[in-house]
């Protein structure tokens, strides 16, 4: 199905003025998109809470260790890199915004419908799942293997055959009694509280990395939760959404820099890939090192439910899309997406490796290549023109970076 300008979505049923760029670059809504999110959000999701989510989904994407990648790359560099994804980031946010007033669509997956018809939304869709259920899967895998190992430096003596030290039996209680009942919350925008508890425990990992660091994402991928916060936003509007999104991705930028620098400044040439490991090995039972290790695994368990709602939705707008709402259909996507991640988590031991090709590609794709693609495909605006320009910069730079990062694993594979 072909989408243009002026023409009705067929399957949304939604008309689309044939507006120029200018017009949709204005700051009050269309009136189609305005009764969407007044549908969608009661009574509205505060700016501040907005921004804990946002920094939540930022901060929980992707698993690697930052003062690692400084030790490597220099302080400097470091600093151009990080700065770099963060402003790409912000600006691919930017486009998707663009896009959303302009087709009066309110979700990645309906812009891959509007660009490419059913095959970009079953792609965009698909690519959400496998993403996200890939990141969950390894957030509860350092659950898994991290928290009886900080509970157990909390102790003396031989505990190991306790309950309470065991992984799998803590994975499991820990998923049927937060992440599940968060999950199932019908609004993301009621996890603010909670990733505004998990934005205080990076913080604190940032202010007291001169003894311990946690590994976090060096990723500034949020764009599938981009438009459901969108939605829940107090009087949403495209400049007030923007201003959340440069506000988180500032915030975290500070804190990722501020852990890598005293990360690296700590151990210099001998920075492990996962700090928290080298912290435990030169500072057994220390104090401060142990319960900044509690509060990494919390901030990682609290990011986990935020990252079920964009991969709930995705599962209902490819099979869902033209059903009402329903409880039951609710509750039980949300069952079967934390079972299959837990069992992921469980019994694949090499989970991280096998999505670090998929997050890779996914990520990638979220974060560069389909804003990108989208907005060549949607604006009418000449290719000549600073934003369509920028968009083709985007997804340039994405191919490049997704072929590189993927060359980089498999040769590390090859090597081992």
């Amino acid at each position: 199905m072909e989408a243009s300008w002026g023409s009705v979505n067929a399957e949304r049923g939604w008309y689309v003025s044939a507006q120029q760029p200018e017009e949709a670059e204005a700051e009050e809504l269309s009136p189609l998109l305005s009764n969407e999110l007044h549908r969608q959000r009661s009574p509205g999701v505060s700016f501040g809470l907005s921004v804990f989510n946002l920094m939540n989904a930022i901060m929980g994407s992707g698993i690697l260790g930052l003062a690692f990648i400084m030790a490597n790359t220099g302080i400097l560099g470091f600093s151009f890199l990080l700065l770099t994804v963060a402003l790409l980031a912000s600006y691919s946010v930017h486009l998707l915004l663009s896009m959303c007033i302009q087709t009066a669509v309110t979700s990645y997956e309906d812009l891959g419908l509007f660009a490419f018809g059913l095959p970009g939304k079953v792609v965009v869709a698909g690519t959400i799942i496998i993403q996200n259920i890939g990141a969950m899967s390894s957030y509860l895998l350092i659950i898994k293997t991290e928290f009886p190992a900080a509970i157990a430096e909390f102790l003396t003596g031989d505990y190991s055959r306790y309950w309470y030290l065991d992984g799998q039996t803590l994975l499991i209680i820990i998923c049927v009694g937060i992440v599940f009942p968060l999950a199932l919350l019908p609004k993301i925008g009621f996890l603010g509280y909670t990733s505004s508890l998990s934005f205080f425990f990076m913080m604190f990992f940032a202010l007291v990395s001169a003894y311990a660091l946690p590994t976090m994402a060096f990723s500034f991928l949020c764009h599938t939760s981009i438009l459901p916060i969108y939605c829940e936003l107090q009087s949403p509007s495209k400049k007030r959404m923007q201003n959340v999104t440069n506000t988180a991705v500032a915030l975290s930028f500070l804190i990722y820099f501020i852990s890598a620098l005293f990360g690296y400044l700590t151990f210099y040439d001998k920075v492990e890939s996962e700090l928290l490991k080298g912290y435990s090995k030169y500072l057994p039972h220390d104090v401060v090192v142990m319960t900044v290790k509690l509060c990494m695994l919390f901030a990682v368990l609290l990011t986990v439910p935020l990252i079920h709602f964009p991969a709930r939705k995705a599962v209902m707008m490819m099979f869902f899309s033209n059903f009402p709402f329903s409880w039951i259909r609710h509750f039980l996507i949300t069952l079967a997406l934390n079972i299959i991640i837990v069992l992921l988590a469980i019994y694949v031991p090499d989970i991280r490796n096998v999505f670090g090709v998929v997050g890779a590609s996914t990520s990638t794709c979220l974060i560069f290549i389909f804003p990108g693609l989208f907005y060549l495909k949607l604006s009418r605006e000449d290719f000549l023109s600073w934003k369509k320009f920028g968009a083709f910069v985007l997804l340039i730079f994405g191919i490049l970076v997704g072929n590189f990062s993927l060359a980089l694993i498999i040769f590390d594979w090859i090597n081992k």
